[in-house]
């Protein structure tokens, strides 16, 4: 139990303070042990650190799952729309979210590589997880016969271009941008043709 406590203690820690500023014995401190107590669950920071960042991952992929699940009645456009309006909330709402983005963005340079090793799987899971969706929405008729995975991948850019923002800017601002964009995107997706468009290479 004292791992997961310690763990959820390192989540709040490491979200706000990041991997540098966030201090072993705060974190020690807040679930009421000694300092080197952490060491009977973890190698070190670094092993705390990389435990805390997976189990986040998985919140947000867990939460964004729940989302399309919670929102399958509404219409496609709602429904995408309604993610980047919920994925900002999430942000301000969840230490996961937050400690997910901001490595996302900005990981310890040490530890570039595992974070990304973690990074790279989750964006290509939420791709597959968006191709399925608007492959569904082809077939019931709901938008024209683009193709799937490219709408996906530029979905995903979209998002990328304004969640910056949460972290640079503010609620307001990033809400200003996705008004701004996202007619234009939703008329892209109507506009596409598909016997146009370039082949997408597959990823490394």
């Amino acid at each position: 139990m004292t791992a997961y406590s310690i763990r959820d203690a390192a989540l709040f820690h490491f979200a706000r303070d990041g991997y540098e500023g966030a201090s072993l014995r705060a974190i020690a401190d807040e679930v009421g042990i000694k300092k080197p107590s952490i060491y009977a669950h973890f190698s070190g920071k670094e092993d705390l650190f990389m435990s805390t960042l997976d189990h986040a991952f998985h919140e947000v992929r867990r939460h964004t799952l729940e989302y399309f699940r919670d929102h399958a009645h509404l219409p496609l456009e709602e429904r995408l729309r309604g993610l980047l309006v919920w994925f900002e909330q999430e942000y301000q709402d969840h230490a996961s979210a937050r400690l997910m983005l901001r490595n996302c963005y900005y990981p310890p340079p040490d530890l570039y590589s595992h974070v990304m090793d973690l990074v790279y799987p989750f964006l290509d899971g939420m791709e597959r997880t968006l191709s399925r969706l608007l492959q569904r929405a082809i077939r019931e008729g709901d938008i024209p016969p683009v193709s799937a995975e490219q709408a996906a991948i530029a979905f995903m850019t979209f998002l990328d271009g304004i969640t910056v923002e949460i972290i640079y800017g503010s609620s307001r601002r990033y809400k200003r941008r996705l008004d701004a964009a996202w007619p234009v995107f939703w008329i892209g997706i109507h506009s596409m043709n598909k016997e146009a468009l370039p082949v997408v290479p597959e990823g490394d």
